[in-house]
């Protein structure tokens, strides 16, 4: 390396010099500006995704919905067909080889949902916010669907019923989202008309159909992990568990 002085640059020299340093600082201000961009749409994203799990309305590991963000303690509701009469206590179920009545209600964001025969076996889930059954039962299932899925041959739906505001844990609503439920769910109407309809006589109930529409098996309580895989084929067999 030289310890000899440079030549003095000529005035084109210095212009293209100054000219570039300018290039420089527009270029690095240009990159500055980019990762400013960047870092606050991922905030956003971050605040945005935050927002989108307490409201409810997002994706569930079972391939469902999270029940979402509404506003409706009753909805209204519409049968069609006979209901079913209550299961008795002990002894043959006569309603067994029935149809169920067509049940069309209202979910929490006040969308319509319909249960009825129509050619897929059904597991109907009726519940109440303030039994503590269901309130053990509601994450139990929930943590059933998150590990496996509901498999993709029987339909499980959800009617809310029995909605009462003197009662702890109301509304069903707040409930169901707390525990992040991802079952299409009906909310009754307060004269319970949804419960009535397909015979409801304890909490949390179970009712199975086959592809007919036609009662299969009728339950209530909380159930193993082992009573519900037996729902399930009771679904799909169309038999009652033995």
């Amino acid at each position: 390396m030289s310890n000899r002085p440079g030549k003095s640059k000529s005035a084109s020299q210095r212009v293209r010099a100054a000219s570039n340093a300018g290039k420089s600082k527009s270029t690095a201000w240009i990159w500055i500006a980019i990762v400013v961009v960047v870092v606050v749409v991922g905030v956003v994203a971050v605040v945005a995704g935050r927002g989108s799990k307490s409201s409810g309305g997002g994706s569930a590991a079972s391939g469902g919905t999270i029940v979402p963000n509404g506003k409706l303690d009753y909805g209204q509701v519409a049968v069609n067909g006979t209901n079913l009469t209550p299961m008795p206590d002990s002894g043959a179920d006569p309603m067994v080889g029935t149809v169920i009545p067509s049940v069309t209600g209202q979910q929490f964001d006040g969308k319509q949902l319909t249960i009825a025969a129509d050619g897929k076996p059904h597991i109907i889930m009726v519940v109440a916010h303030w039994c503590p059954h269901c309130q053990a039962e509601v994450p139990r299932i929930q943590g059933w669907l998150n590990a496996s899925g509901m498999p993709a041959d029987v339909e499980l739906v959800t009617v809310a019923t029995s909605n009462d505001p003197a009662k702890g844990n109301f509304p069903a609503s707040d409930w169901l989202r707390r525990e992040k439920w991802s079952v299409p769910t009906i909310v009754d109407d307060k004269q319970n008309q949804a419960g009535a309809a397909l015979g409801v006589s304890g909490f949390p109930y179970f009712l199975v159909t086959d592809a007919q529409g036609k009662v299969v098996y009728r339950t209530s309580g909380e159930k193993t992990e082992a009573e519900w895989n037996a729902l399930l084929a009771a679904a799909r067999t169309g038999k009652a568990p033995v």
